[in-house]
């Protein structure tokens, strides 16, 4: 009856030991960046930096645009971890990819197509801007 009471004893050791095992060598829970896809680099670049991260630029399409007015469309947490046997402290990075052509694609300039949901999309909002709001009636 003592070996089967020991047995017992050690199955349930260990399976209160294990998760506490787990949560020692478990990292801290790392917080993401705020989503920011979508949004154009210089709004996202503020929103970052805001929340404490550093963006940076990884990929980009296209040349059309000044940076700051190229569409983020993708975005990746990373943790760049200092210079070993330094002081230096872990930097928290969002790596972005960025959209730089043009928002609908003509005969001159590369784009979105007319046929894709972000082309119908820039193309109503471009009609929507330049489209002149009525005067109010004089009187």
């Amino acid at each position: 009856m003592d070996e089967m009471n020991s047995r017992i004893l050690g199955v349930v050791a260990i399976a209160v030991a294990a998760p506490a095992v787990s949560l020692v060598f478990s990292g801290p829970a790392q917080a993401s960046s705020p989503n920011v896809v979508g949004q154009k680099y210089g709004d996202a670049s503020s929103t970052l930096s805001g929340a404490g991260y550093t963006p940076v630029v990884r990929t980009t399409v296209g040349d059309r645009l000044a940076w700051s007015d190229c569409v983020v469309t993708n975005q990746v947490d990373h943790t760049e971890q200092p210079a070993p046997n330094s002081s230096g402290s872990a930097v928290n990075q969002t790596l972005v990819s960025l959209n730089c052509d043009a928002a609908v694609a003509s005969a001159k300039a590369p784009g979105n197509s007319l046929g894709s949901p972000e082309g119908r999309a820039a193309a109503a909002a471009a009609k929507t801007s330049t489209t002149p709001t009525p005067a109010a009636p004089a009187g």
